[in-house]
């Protein structure tokens, strides 16, 4: 199994985790802005799984799409993980977790030069 392979079972596997947990474990403690929030994360999460997966499964090494698949990879950290951590900060100890508000739009740039990325192929 190739190392991209092994980044995109362990992402999808905490896509999974993370959702649930939140969906059901977290869901009676947050308000209405937090679900959506996380619910925001946990959709940017698995949409960028898919394209991610389908670079690791491709044989063709190709230069674009190795970037393209780190870009999406930072992207999702940052972004849904920046989201993840914003909608549960109020549990995991509240004003620690304030820098991570400038984070997400770095993420959701990085996503977007993932995506801007495919142009380059030829």
């Amino acid at each position: 199994m190739n190392n991209k392979l092994n980044l995109v079972a362990i992402l999808g596997a905490l896509a999974v985790g993370i959702g649930a947990f939140g969906a059901h474990g977290l869901k009676p403690l947050w308000s209405l802005e937090q679900i959506e929030t996380f619910k925001t994360a946990s959709f940017y999460h698995f949409v960028h799984l898919m394209p991610m997966l389908m670079i690791a499964l491709n044989q063709n090494d190709h230069k674009v799409f190795k970037q393209c698949f780190y870009l999406f990879f930072i992207g999702v950290l940052c972004f849904s993980g920046s989201l993840y951590i914003i909608s549960t900060k109020h549990l995991l100890g509240g004003d620690i977790w304030n820098f991570m508000g400038p984070v997400t739009p770095v993420g959701g740039l990085f996503l977007t030069l993932g995506w801007l990325n495919f142009l380059r192929v030829r």
